[in-house]
Protein backbone atom coordinates (compact mmCIF):
# COMPACT_ATOMS: atom_id res chain seq x y z
CA UNK A 1 0.00 0.00 0.00
CA UNK A 2 1.34 3.56 -0.69
CA UNK A 3 3.29 5.13 1.97
CA UNK A 4 1.85 8.85 0.38
CA UNK A 5 -0.10 10.82 2.76
CA UNK A 6 -2.89 10.96 0.48
CA UNK A 7 -5.76 11.93 2.59
CA UNK A 8 -3.55 14.97 5.20
CA UNK A 9 -2.12 16.14 0.95
CA UNK A 10 -6.37 16.09 0.47
CA UNK A 11 -6.90 18.27 3.26
CA UNK A 12 -3.91 20.87 3.15
CA UNK A 13 -4.08 21.59 -0.12
CA UNK A 14 -7.26 23.77 -0.73
CA UNK A 15 -6.70 25.08 2.61
CA UNK A 16 -3.38 26.24 1.01
CA UNK A 17 -4.89 27.23 -1.85
CA UNK A 18 -7.48 29.48 0.18
CA UNK A 19 -4.86 31.14 1.75
CA UNK A 20 -3.54 31.68 -1.11
CA UNK A 21 -6.81 33.22 -3.01
CA UNK A 22 -7.17 35.57 -0.09
CA UNK A 23 -3.78 36.88 -0.78
CA UNK A 24 -4.52 38.16 -3.87
CA UNK A 25 -4.92 41.33 -4.77
CA UNK A 26 -8.62 42.23 -4.26
CA UNK A 27 -8.87 43.92 -7.84
CA UNK A 28 -8.05 40.78 -9.55
CA UNK A 29 -11.46 38.31 -9.62
CA UNK A 30 -10.36 36.52 -12.46
CA UNK A 31 -6.85 35.34 -11.17
CA UNK A 32 -8.43 34.29 -7.66
CA UNK A 33 -11.10 32.16 -9.82
CA UNK A 34 -8.22 30.91 -12.32
CA UNK A 35 -6.28 30.27 -8.85
CA UNK A 36 -9.31 28.19 -7.21
CA UNK A 37 -10.10 26.39 -10.23
CA UNK A 38 -6.45 25.15 -9.95
CA UNK A 39 -6.21 24.13 -6.58
CA UNK A 40 -9.18 21.96 -7.42
CA UNK A 41 -7.64 20.38 -10.14
CA UNK A 42 -4.93 19.44 -7.99
CA UNK A 43 -7.22 18.16 -5.50
CA UNK A 44 -9.04 16.09 -7.80
CA UNK A 45 -5.49 14.78 -9.38
CA UNK A 46 -5.01 13.65 -6.00
CA UNK A 47 -7.83 11.83 -5.47
CA UNK A 48 -7.30 9.89 -8.56
CA UNK A 49 -3.86 9.21 -7.61
CA UNK A 50 -5.52 8.12 -4.46
CA UNK A 51 -8.11 5.84 -6.10
CA UNK A 52 -5.59 4.21 -7.84
CA UNK A 53 -3.33 3.28 -5.08
CA UNK A 54 -6.75 2.00 -3.27
CA UNK A 55 -6.81 -2.11 -2.99
CA UNK A 56 -9.94 -3.45 -4.21
CA UNK A 57 -9.45 -6.24 -2.52
CA UNK A 58 -8.98 -4.52 0.76
CA UNK A 59 -11.97 -2.21 0.94
CA UNK A 60 -13.46 -2.94 3.92
CA UNK A 61 -10.63 -1.70 5.65
CA UNK A 62 -9.88 1.59 6.32
CA UNK A 63 -6.64 2.11 4.07
CA UNK A 64 -4.05 5.24 3.65
CA UNK A 65 -4.50 5.76 7.55
CA UNK A 66 -2.65 8.70 9.48
CA UNK A 67 -3.15 9.14 12.89
CA UNK A 68 -1.10 11.94 15.08
CA UNK A 69 -2.20 12.13 18.90
CA UNK A 70 -4.04 15.73 19.19
CA UNK A 71 -5.83 15.83 22.62
CA UNK A 72 -3.92 12.84 24.39
CA UNK A 73 -5.92 13.72 27.84
CA UNK A 74 -8.83 12.73 26.35
CA UNK A 75 -7.76 9.74 23.94
CA UNK A 76 -8.20 11.94 21.04
CA UNK A 77 -6.42 11.55 17.91
CA UNK A 78 -5.99 13.18 14.48
CA UNK A 79 -6.88 10.22 12.55
CA UNK A 80 -7.70 9.48 9.04
CA UNK A 81 -8.49 6.62 6.77
CA UNK A 82 -11.21 5.77 4.24
CA UNK A 83 -13.07 2.61 3.26
CA UNK A 84 -14.81 2.16 -0.16
CA UNK A 85 -17.61 3.92 0.60
CA UNK A 86 -15.75 6.83 1.77
CA UNK A 87 -13.72 6.54 -1.36
CA UNK A 88 -16.59 7.08 -3.23
CA UNK A 89 -17.73 10.15 -1.48
CA UNK A 90 -14.63 12.34 -1.49
CA UNK A 91 -14.09 11.27 -5.38
CA UNK A 92 -17.70 12.57 -5.76
CA UNK A 93 -16.86 15.56 -4.17
CA UNK A 94 -13.57 15.66 -5.18
CA UNK A 95 -15.39 16.28 -9.17
CA UNK A 96 -18.02 18.37 -8.33
CA UNK A 97 -15.97 21.58 -6.40
CA UNK A 98 -14.08 22.10 -10.06
CA UNK A 99 -17.41 21.70 -12.28
CA UNK A 100 -18.71 23.80 -9.38
CA UNK A 101 -15.87 26.99 -10.01
CA UNK A 102 -16.04 26.31 -14.34
CA UNK A 103 -19.86 26.66 -14.32
CA UNK A 104 -20.66 29.45 -11.74
CA UNK A 105 -17.80 31.32 -13.01
CA UNK A 106 -20.08 34.40 -13.62
CA UNK A 107 -22.30 33.66 -10.32
CA UNK A 108 -20.29 36.14 -8.38
CA UNK A 109 -19.11 39.83 -9.28
CA UNK A 110 -18.64 41.25 -6.23
CA UNK A 111 -20.93 43.53 -5.36
CA UNK A 112 -22.83 41.25 -3.04
CA UNK A 113 -19.45 40.00 -1.64
CA UNK A 114 -15.60 39.64 -2.25
CA UNK A 115 -15.17 37.20 -5.44
CA UNK A 116 -11.73 36.17 -3.22
CA UNK A 117 -14.08 35.26 -0.43
CA UNK A 118 -16.88 33.34 -2.31
CA UNK A 119 -13.33 30.95 -4.06
CA UNK A 120 -12.14 30.51 -0.48
CA UNK A 121 -15.24 29.50 1.47
CA UNK A 122 -15.47 26.79 -1.33
CA UNK A 123 -12.17 25.77 -1.22
CA UNK A 124 -12.52 25.31 2.95
CA UNK A 125 -15.75 23.56 2.80
CA UNK A 126 -13.73 21.47 0.28
CA UNK A 127 -11.44 20.54 2.97
CA UNK A 128 -13.58 20.16 5.60
CA UNK A 129 -15.66 17.40 3.31
CA UNK A 130 -12.90 15.22 3.19
CA UNK A 131 -12.58 15.62 6.49
CA UNK A 132 -15.68 14.54 7.29
CA UNK A 133 -15.55 11.63 5.16
CA UNK A 134 -12.03 10.35 6.06
CA UNK A 135 -12.01 10.56 9.93
CA UNK A 136 -11.88 7.70 12.02
CA UNK A 137 -12.14 9.39 15.24
CA UNK A 138 -15.14 10.75 15.93
CA UNK A 139 -14.33 13.70 17.87
CA UNK A 140 -12.60 14.78 14.51
CA UNK A 141 -15.19 13.61 12.51
CA UNK A 142 -17.80 15.52 15.13
CA UNK A 143 -15.68 18.62 14.40
CA UNK A 144 -15.17 18.52 11.00
CA UNK A 145 -19.03 18.32 10.97
CA UNK A 146 -19.65 20.99 12.72
CA UNK A 147 -16.82 23.10 10.60
CA UNK A 148 -18.41 22.57 7.39
CA UNK A 149 -21.15 25.05 8.59
CA UNK A 150 -18.85 28.08 8.67
CA UNK A 151 -18.37 28.18 5.32
CA UNK A 152 -21.90 27.29 3.77
CA UNK A 153 -23.48 29.62 6.19
CA UNK A 154 -21.54 32.73 4.76
CA UNK A 155 -21.74 30.77 1.21
CA UNK A 156 -25.49 31.67 1.18
CA UNK A 157 -26.05 34.53 3.57
CA UNK A 158 -23.72 36.93 1.43
CA UNK A 159 -23.80 35.29 -2.01
CA UNK A 160 -27.14 34.08 -2.23
CA UNK A 161 -30.88 35.70 -2.94
CA UNK A 162 -33.17 38.30 -1.77
CA UNK A 163 -34.20 36.01 1.17
CA UNK A 164 -30.55 34.61 1.78
CA UNK A 165 -30.21 35.74 5.66
CA UNK A 166 -33.24 33.80 6.50
CA UNK A 167 -32.43 30.94 4.60
CA UNK A 168 -28.77 30.93 5.96
CA UNK A 169 -29.82 31.25 9.71
CA UNK A 170 -32.19 28.61 9.62
CA UNK A 171 -29.88 26.48 7.85
CA UNK A 172 -27.66 27.40 10.70
CA UNK A 173 -30.13 26.86 13.44
CA UNK A 174 -31.07 23.48 12.21
CA UNK A 175 -27.62 22.23 11.98
CA UNK A 176 -26.73 23.52 14.73
CA UNK A 177 -29.41 21.53 17.33
CA UNK A 178 -28.50 18.68 15.58
CA UNK A 179 -24.55 19.15 16.50
CA UNK A 180 -25.82 19.43 20.30
CA UNK A 181 -27.71 16.00 20.15
CA UNK A 182 -24.77 14.91 18.46
CA UNK A 183 -22.25 16.37 20.95
CA UNK A 184 -24.18 14.92 23.76
CA UNK A 185 -24.37 11.71 22.34
CA UNK A 186 -20.50 11.81 21.82
CA UNK A 187 -19.99 12.67 25.47
CA UNK A 188 -21.93 9.79 26.26
CA UNK A 189 -20.16 7.36 24.06
CA UNK A 190 -17.03 8.21 25.75
CA UNK A 191 -18.32 8.01 29.35
CA UNK A 192 -19.33 4.19 27.95
CA UNK A 193 -16.37 3.48 26.51
CA UNK A 194 -14.37 4.65 29.58
CA UNK A 195 -16.68 2.47 31.95
CA UNK A 196 -16.19 -0.38 29.82
CA UNK A 197 -12.12 -0.48 29.12
CA UNK A 198 -11.30 1.34 31.49
CA UNK A 199 -9.79 4.40 29.35
CA UNK A 200 -11.72 6.39 27.48
CA UNK A 201 -11.47 6.30 23.58
CA UNK A 202 -13.18 8.45 20.46
CA UNK A 203 -11.38 5.40 18.34
CA UNK A 204 -14.21 4.66 15.59
CA UNK A 205 -13.11 0.94 15.05
CA UNK A 206 -12.61 0.57 19.01
CA UNK A 207 -15.79 2.13 19.97
CA UNK A 208 -17.22 0.02 17.33
CA UNK A 209 -16.25 -3.29 19.00
CA UNK A 210 -17.95 -2.43 22.24
CA UNK A 211 -20.21 -4.34 23.77
CA UNK A 212 -23.10 -1.29 24.81
CA UNK A 213 -26.57 -2.62 26.32
CA UNK A 214 -29.37 -2.20 24.46
CA UNK A 215 -31.09 0.87 26.42
CA UNK A 216 -27.97 3.25 26.42
CA UNK A 217 -27.52 2.41 22.78
CA UNK A 218 -30.90 3.61 22.05
CA UNK A 219 -30.38 6.71 23.82
CA UNK A 220 -27.00 7.53 22.03
CA UNK A 221 -28.49 6.26 18.43
CA UNK A 222 -30.83 9.11 19.06
CA UNK A 223 -28.18 11.90 19.25
CA UNK A 224 -26.67 10.57 16.38
CA UNK A 225 -29.80 9.71 14.30
CA UNK A 226 -31.27 13.07 14.27
CA UNK A 227 -28.01 15.10 13.87
CA UNK A 228 -27.87 12.78 10.51
CA UNK A 229 -31.45 12.96 9.48
CA UNK A 230 -31.24 17.24 9.91
CA UNK A 231 -28.45 17.12 8.16
CA UNK A 232 -29.49 14.79 4.87
CA UNK A 233 -32.27 16.09 5.35
CA UNK A 234 -35.04 13.16 6.28
CA UNK A 235 -38.77 14.40 6.76
CA UNK A 236 -39.70 15.45 9.23
CA UNK A 237 -36.30 17.96 9.56
CA UNK A 238 -35.92 18.81 5.78
CA UNK A 239 -37.93 22.16 6.12
CA UNK A 240 -34.31 24.44 6.07
CA UNK A 241 -33.22 22.37 3.08
CA UNK A 242 -35.95 24.32 0.10
CA UNK A 243 -35.06 27.51 1.21
CA UNK A 244 -31.09 26.79 1.38
CA UNK A 245 -31.41 25.69 -1.99
CA UNK A 246 -33.34 28.13 -3.41
CA UNK A 247 -31.20 31.54 -2.05
CA UNK A 248 -27.83 29.66 -2.74
CA UNK A 249 -25.99 30.55 -6.13
CA UNK A 250 -25.97 27.24 -7.91
CA UNK A 251 -22.62 25.99 -7.57
CA UNK A 252 -23.38 26.30 -3.61
CA UNK A 253 -26.68 24.69 -4.13
CA UNK A 254 -24.71 21.72 -5.82
CA UNK A 255 -22.01 21.11 -2.79
CA UNK A 256 -24.68 21.88 -0.51
CA UNK A 257 -27.41 19.15 -1.34
CA UNK A 258 -25.51 17.05 -3.66
CA UNK A 259 -22.26 17.01 -1.19
CA UNK A 260 -22.98 17.99 1.99
CA UNK A 261 -26.00 16.52 2.73
CA UNK A 262 -24.22 13.13 1.98
CA UNK A 263 -22.87 13.51 4.90
CA UNK A 264 -26.17 12.79 7.06
CA UNK A 265 -27.21 9.34 4.73
CA UNK A 266 -23.25 8.54 5.31
CA UNK A 267 -23.39 8.56 9.19
CA UNK A 268 -26.46 6.93 9.01
CA UNK A 269 -24.59 3.92 7.27
CA UNK A 270 -21.29 4.22 9.21
CA UNK A 271 -22.06 5.33 12.69
CA UNK A 272 -25.75 4.88 13.72
CA UNK A 273 -25.70 1.30 12.10
CA UNK A 274 -21.85 0.15 13.33
CA UNK A 275 -21.78 1.41 16.96
CA UNK A 276 -25.55 0.83 17.71
CA UNK A 277 -26.39 -2.40 15.81
CA UNK A 278 -29.39 -3.24 18.58
CA UNK A 279 -30.89 0.55 18.49
CA UNK A 280 -30.65 0.89 14.68
CA UNK A 281 -32.72 -2.61 14.75
CA UNK A 282 -34.88 -1.02 17.14
CA UNK A 283 -35.75 1.79 15.31
CA UNK A 284 -36.13 0.30 11.89
CA UNK A 285 -39.52 0.23 11.75
CA UNK A 286 -40.10 4.30 12.37
CA UNK A 287 -36.74 4.71 10.09
CA UNK A 288 -38.27 3.26 7.13
CA UNK A 289 -41.76 4.64 7.49
CA UNK A 290 -40.13 8.51 8.15
CA UNK A 291 -38.29 7.23 4.87
CA UNK A 292 -41.36 5.82 2.71
CA UNK A 293 -43.45 9.43 3.74
CA UNK A 294 -40.15 11.41 2.55
CA UNK A 295 -40.48 9.75 -0.62
CA UNK A 296 -43.94 10.37 -1.43
CA UNK A 297 -44.17 13.48 0.34
CA UNK A 298 -41.02 15.18 -1.30
CA UNK A 299 -42.10 14.10 -4.93
CA UNK A 300 -46.27 15.33 -4.53
CA UNK A 301 -44.83 18.82 -2.77
CA UNK A 302 -42.11 18.81 -5.77
CA UNK A 303 -45.24 18.47 -8.40
CA UNK A 304 -47.01 21.98 -6.92
CA UNK A 305 -43.56 23.83 -7.28
CA UNK A 306 -43.42 26.92 -9.55
CA UNK A 307 -39.93 27.68 -8.76
CA UNK A 308 -37.47 25.74 -10.10
CA UNK A 309 -34.37 25.52 -7.64
CA UNK A 310 -37.05 24.69 -5.11
CA UNK A 311 -38.93 21.98 -7.20
CA UNK A 312 -35.07 20.09 -7.78
CA UNK A 313 -34.67 20.79 -4.05
CA UNK A 314 -38.13 19.00 -2.66
CA UNK A 315 -36.65 16.28 -5.64
CA UNK A 316 -33.99 15.68 -3.44
CA UNK A 317 -36.12 15.23 -0.24
CA UNK A 318 -37.19 12.49 -2.38
CA UNK A 319 -34.07 11.10 -2.91
CA UNK A 320 -32.83 10.80 0.17
CA UNK A 321 -35.91 9.17 1.08
CA UNK A 322 -34.84 6.00 -1.38
CA UNK A 323 -30.98 6.31 0.35
CA UNK A 324 -32.52 6.04 4.07
CA UNK A 325 -34.75 3.54 3.06
CA UNK A 326 -32.22 1.20 1.76
CA UNK A 327 -30.01 1.34 4.64
CA UNK A 328 -32.41 0.48 7.07
CA UNK A 329 -33.87 -2.45 5.91
CA UNK A 330 -31.33 -3.95 6.45
CA UNK A 331 -30.35 -5.79 3.25
CA UNK A 332 -27.04 -6.15 1.35
CA UNK A 333 -28.81 -4.73 -1.98
CA UNK A 334 -30.51 -2.43 -0.18
CA UNK A 335 -27.21 -0.84 1.39
CA UNK A 336 -25.42 -1.19 -1.53
CA UNK A 337 -28.07 0.68 -3.51
CA UNK A 338 -28.29 2.99 -0.86
CA UNK A 339 -23.97 4.00 -0.89
CA UNK A 340 -24.34 4.30 -4.84
CA UNK A 341 -27.73 6.20 -4.35
CA UNK A 342 -25.71 8.79 -2.59
CA UNK A 343 -23.08 9.00 -5.55
CA UNK A 344 -25.57 8.39 -8.20
CA UNK A 345 -27.57 11.47 -6.87
CA UNK A 346 -24.90 13.72 -6.62
CA UNK A 347 -23.94 13.94 -10.10
CA UNK A 348 -27.69 14.01 -11.18
CA UNK A 349 -28.85 16.72 -8.93
CA UNK A 350 -25.47 18.75 -9.40
CA UNK A 351 -26.26 18.80 -13.29
CA UNK A 352 -29.79 19.86 -12.54
CA UNK A 353 -28.56 22.47 -10.16
CA UNK A 354 -26.03 23.76 -12.87
CA UNK A 355 -28.11 23.95 -15.65
CA UNK A 356 -31.06 24.87 -14.11
CA UNK A 357 -28.92 28.06 -12.69
CA UNK A 358 -27.87 28.58 -16.37
CA UNK A 359 -31.60 29.17 -17.11
CA UNK A 360 -31.93 31.68 -14.38
CA UNK A 361 -29.29 33.73 -14.97
CA UNK A 362 -30.55 33.90 -18.80
CA UNK A 363 -34.00 34.86 -17.93
CA UNK A 364 -33.48 36.36 -14.39
CA UNK A 365 -36.06 34.61 -12.91
CA UNK A 366 -36.66 31.13 -11.14
CA UNK A 367 -40.80 30.94 -11.78
CA UNK A 368 -41.65 28.02 -14.28
CA UNK A 369 -44.32 30.19 -15.50
CA UNK A 370 -41.68 33.20 -16.77
CA UNK A 371 -40.32 30.13 -19.31
CA UNK A 372 -41.64 28.23 -22.25
CA UNK A 373 -40.29 27.05 -25.65
CA UNK A 374 -36.58 27.23 -24.63
CA UNK A 375 -35.78 24.30 -26.89
CA UNK A 376 -36.55 26.19 -29.93
CA UNK A 377 -33.76 28.91 -29.17
CA UNK A 378 -31.21 26.74 -26.93
CA UNK A 379 -31.41 23.12 -27.76
CA UNK A 380 -28.20 22.41 -26.44
CA UNK A 381 -29.27 23.75 -22.96
CA UNK A 382 -32.57 21.74 -23.43
CA UNK A 383 -30.83 18.56 -24.46
CA UNK A 384 -28.68 18.53 -21.44
CA UNK A 385 -31.00 19.56 -18.68
CA UNK A 386 -33.57 16.74 -20.18
CA UNK A 387 -30.67 14.17 -19.57
CA UNK A 388 -30.28 15.62 -15.84
CA UNK A 389 -33.94 15.02 -15.67
CA UNK A 390 -34.49 11.86 -16.83
CA UNK A 391 -31.40 10.52 -14.65
CA UNK A 392 -32.94 12.28 -11.41
CA UNK A 393 -36.30 9.88 -12.65
CA UNK A 394 -34.09 6.75 -12.99
CA UNK A 395 -34.55 6.16 -16.21
CA UNK A 396 -32.98 2.61 -17.68
CA UNK A 397 -29.49 3.27 -19.03
CA UNK A 398 -28.62 6.55 -16.61
CA UNK A 399 -26.93 6.07 -13.06
CA UNK A 400 -29.61 6.70 -10.95
CA UNK A 401 -31.48 3.64 -12.55
CA UNK A 402 -29.19 1.46 -10.83
CA UNK A 403 -28.79 2.40 -7.52
CA UNK A 404 -32.90 2.87 -7.09
CA UNK A 405 -33.40 -0.57 -8.78
CA UNK A 406 -30.74 -2.10 -6.21
CA UNK A 407 -32.70 -0.04 -3.25
CA UNK A 408 -36.12 -1.34 -4.07
CA UNK A 409 -34.93 -5.07 -4.49
CA UNK A 410 -33.47 -5.29 -1.30
CA UNK A 411 -36.74 -3.58 0.60
CA UNK A 412 -39.14 -6.26 -1.40
CA UNK A 413 -36.74 -8.68 -0.22
CA UNK A 414 -37.76 -7.94 3.51
CA UNK A 415 -40.89 -5.85 3.27
CA UNK A 416 -42.89 -6.02 0.09
CA UNK A 417 -45.69 -3.47 1.22
CA UNK A 418 -43.08 -0.97 1.96
CA UNK A 419 -41.56 -1.76 -1.47
CA UNK A 420 -44.43 -1.17 -3.22
CA UNK A 421 -45.80 1.80 -2.14
CA UNK A 422 -42.19 2.92 -2.41
CA UNK A 423 -42.29 2.36 -6.24
CA UNK A 424 -44.75 5.17 -6.39
CA UNK A 425 -42.42 7.24 -5.60
CA UNK A 426 -40.54 6.58 -9.32
CA UNK A 427 -43.83 7.35 -11.04
CA UNK A 428 -44.18 10.82 -8.94
CA UNK A 429 -40.74 11.34 -10.48
CA UNK A 430 -41.31 10.93 -13.99
CA UNK A 431 -44.42 13.46 -13.41
CA UNK A 432 -42.51 16.72 -11.68
CA UNK A 433 -39.49 15.87 -13.82
CA UNK A 434 -41.21 15.58 -17.34
CA UNK A 435 -44.52 18.70 -15.99
CA UNK A 436 -41.17 20.50 -15.80
CA UNK A 437 -39.53 20.12 -18.77
CA UNK A 438 -42.36 19.98 -20.90
CA UNK A 439 -42.91 23.92 -18.89
CA UNK A 440 -39.74 25.49 -19.61
CA UNK A 441 -38.71 23.66 -22.86
CA UNK A 442 -41.99 23.31 -24.86
CA UNK A 443 -44.84 25.40 -26.36
CA UNK A 444 -44.62 28.61 -27.51
CA UNK A 445 -41.67 30.90 -26.89
CA UNK A 446 -42.25 34.45 -24.92
CA UNK A 447 -40.91 37.28 -25.76
CA UNK A 448 -38.63 37.72 -23.09
CA UNK A 449 -37.06 33.92 -23.56
CA UNK A 450 -36.46 34.43 -27.10
CA UNK A 451 -34.75 37.48 -26.81
CA UNK A 452 -32.75 36.89 -23.39
CA UNK A 453 -32.11 32.99 -22.89
CA UNK A 454 -29.15 32.19 -25.70
CA UNK A 455 -27.42 28.12 -25.83
CA UNK A 456 -24.70 26.76 -23.55
CA UNK A 457 -21.33 28.39 -24.42
CA UNK A 458 -18.26 26.91 -24.32
CA UNK A 459 -17.19 27.00 -20.28
CA UNK A 460 -20.79 25.78 -19.83
CA UNK A 461 -20.42 22.85 -22.23
CA UNK A 462 -17.15 21.94 -20.40
CA UNK A 463 -18.36 22.05 -16.91
CA UNK A 464 -21.51 20.18 -17.41
CA UNK A 465 -19.68 17.69 -19.78
CA UNK A 466 -17.94 15.47 -17.63
CA UNK A 467 -20.97 15.20 -14.78
CA UNK A 468 -23.16 14.06 -17.84
CA UNK A 469 -20.71 11.26 -18.90
CA UNK A 470 -20.52 9.95 -15.91
CA UNK A 471 -24.19 9.65 -15.62
CA UNK A 472 -24.19 7.59 -18.66
CA UNK A 473 -21.30 5.80 -18.16
CA UNK A 474 -22.36 4.88 -14.29
CA UNK A 475 -25.35 4.27 -16.20
CA UNK A 476 -24.12 1.52 -18.42
CA UNK A 477 -21.34 0.20 -16.35
CA UNK A 478 -21.68 0.80 -12.23
CA UNK A 479 -19.38 -2.65 -11.57
CA UNK A 480 -16.22 -0.79 -10.74
CA UNK A 481 -18.22 1.65 -7.88
CA UNK A 482 -19.66 -1.15 -6.47
CA UNK A 483 -16.17 -3.01 -6.30
CA UNK A 484 -15.31 -0.82 -3.74
CA UNK A 485 -18.45 -0.29 -1.97
CA UNK A 486 -19.50 -4.09 -1.48
CA UNK A 487 -16.80 -5.23 1.02
CA UNK A 488 -17.61 -2.14 3.25
CA UNK A 489 -21.23 -2.50 3.18
CA UNK A 490 -20.48 -6.37 4.32
CA UNK A 491 -18.76 -4.79 7.18
CA UNK A 492 -21.77 -2.81 7.99
CA UNK A 493 -24.27 -5.96 7.48
CA UNK A 494 -21.76 -8.09 9.76
CA UNK A 495 -21.44 -4.92 12.41
CA UNK A 496 -25.38 -5.19 12.54
CA UNK A 497 -26.08 -9.01 12.44
CA UNK A 498 -28.33 -8.88 9.35
CA UNK A 499 -28.35 -11.46 7.00
CA UNK A 500 -30.43 -11.33 3.64
CA UNK A 501 -33.90 -12.85 4.05
CA UNK A 502 -33.82 -16.51 1.94
CA UNK A 503 -35.55 -16.63 -1.79
CA UNK A 504 -38.90 -16.99 -1.80
CA UNK A 505 -39.37 -19.73 -4.33
CA UNK A 506 -41.27 -23.01 -3.44
CA UNK A 507 -38.85 -25.90 -3.12
CA UNK A 508 -39.37 -27.87 -7.16
CA UNK A 509 -40.32 -31.11 -6.13
CA UNK A 510 -37.06 -33.91 -6.61
CA UNK A 511 -37.18 -35.91 -9.84
CA UNK A 512 -39.34 -33.13 -11.67
CA UNK A 513 -37.64 -30.72 -14.36
CA UNK A 514 -37.25 -26.66 -12.76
Amino acid sequence: MSTFPWLLALLVVPLLGAALVMFLPKNSPKLAKQVGLLVSLIVLALTIGMALAFVVAKAADFQFAYSVSWIPAFGVNFSLGVDGIALVLIAMAATLVPVVMLAGWDDVDGSQGSVRGYVALILVLEAAIVGVFAATDLFLFYVFFEAMLVPVYFLIGRYGGPRRNYAAVKFLLYSLFGGLLMLGSLIGLYVVSARITGTGTFDFTSLANLNIDADTQKWLFLGFFIAFAIKAPLVPFHTWLPDAAAESTPGTAVLLVGVLDKVGTFGMLRYCLELFPDASRWATPVVIALAVIGIIYGALVAIGQTDIKRLIAYTSVSHFGFIALGIFVMTTRGQIGSALYMVNHGFSTAALFLIGGFLISRRGSRLIEDFGGVQKVAPVLAGTFLVAGLSSLALPGLSSFVSEFLVLVGTFERYRWVGVVATLGIVLAALYVLLMYQRTMTGPTPDAVRERVTDLRGREVLAIAPILIIIVALGFYPKPVLDVINPAIDRVMHAVNATNPPPDVAPVAEGTQP
